[in-house]
């Protein structure tokens, strides 16, 4: 692997310390204090712990840079050239149910550009990086994308809605359309860490509506990284603010898109 840019060393570390904060609070989930944000969106003081873990360790290292993390909002300079976006648990519902599919997510734009990317998951300690420009990394392995060609044979991975129901109808018509024509479809609660397992080719795509910043920025990255491609439904550019997301290997996005986007009418941001 080649040596890390020094902003990506910093993501790693502070993606470790949230992961650390995240095992141990893992040994005693009857201990937790869970607060309801709204329907079915929890937070617990293990996503706070974890993200002022993050936080520190980013203003420490670069106090100049802005940051947009999901528990504390933005903060830092408002016009600053880095900004770091942060999601210290994604997968809160699976963690404080003890379903072992959560990670850390942690990304760095430059001039709005994604530029660095980690995600860790720490019940299997994998780390996935990117940088771009120097590819995507599994631990200390190069990934790549899966080398499907089609839907017939692919793996699917998706989010269904569970606080706003409101696109509900839409979603029913992707899941049986992407059901008629692709091997199976996965749903496991967290998005960021779906989006780099399309990176690693363990998913052949993914597709999710009403999504934040913080759920895709880092995914993203991975996955163009890893030789992958990513847009909005509407198969546009601007995925990190749209709230909607198609990814994939470069044989099953195109087919993913045209599928999932003849049932989606809207690119307007959804509330999140």
């Amino acid at each position: 692997m080649t040596t890390l840019h020094p902003m990506l060393t910093a993501a790693v570390k502070a993606a470790r310390k949230a992961g650390a904060i995240i095992n141990r609070a893992s040994l005693d989930l009857d201990a937790l204090t869970v607060t309801t944000k709204r329907k079915n969106d929890f937070v617990t003081e293990v996503d706070q712990a974890a993200e002022q873990a993050v936080v520190d360790i980013i203003r420490k290292s670069y106090p100049d840079h802005g940051i947009l993390a999901e528990e504390s909002g933005a903060s830092g300079k408002a016009d600053a050239e880095h900004v770091w976006i942060v999601d210290p648990l994604d997968g809160t519902t699976n963690f404080i149910h003890g379903f072992p599919q959560y990670c850390v997510s942690i990304a760095v734009t430059q001039n709005g550009i994604l530029a660095h990317g980690v995600i860790y998951d720490p019940v299997k300690n994998e780390l996935f990086t990117a940088s771009r420009g120097r590819g995507a990394y599994l631990n200390d392995r190069r990934m790549r994308v899966s080398g499907r060609i089609g839907l017939k044979a692919s793996l699917i991975g998706t989010g269904f809605p569970f606080r706003e129901i409101d696109n509900f109808d839409e979603y029913m018509a992707m899941f049986k359309s992407v059901t008629c024509e692709t091997a199976g479809i996965r749903r496991a609660g967290s998005a960021a860490l779906d989006l780099a397992y399309v990176a690693a080719g363990r998913l052949d795509g993914f597709w999710e509506i009403g999504l934040s910043p913080w759920d895709v920025a880092a995914g993203a990255l991975l996955i163009q990284e890893a030789g992958g491609l990513i847009s909005t439904l509407g198969g546009e550019g601007d995925f990190l603010h749209t709230g909607n997301v198609v990814c994939g290997s470069p044989k099953v996005f195109g087919p993913l898109l045209q599928l999932v986007g003849k049932h989606w009418k809207k690119d307007a941001r959804l509330a999140s």
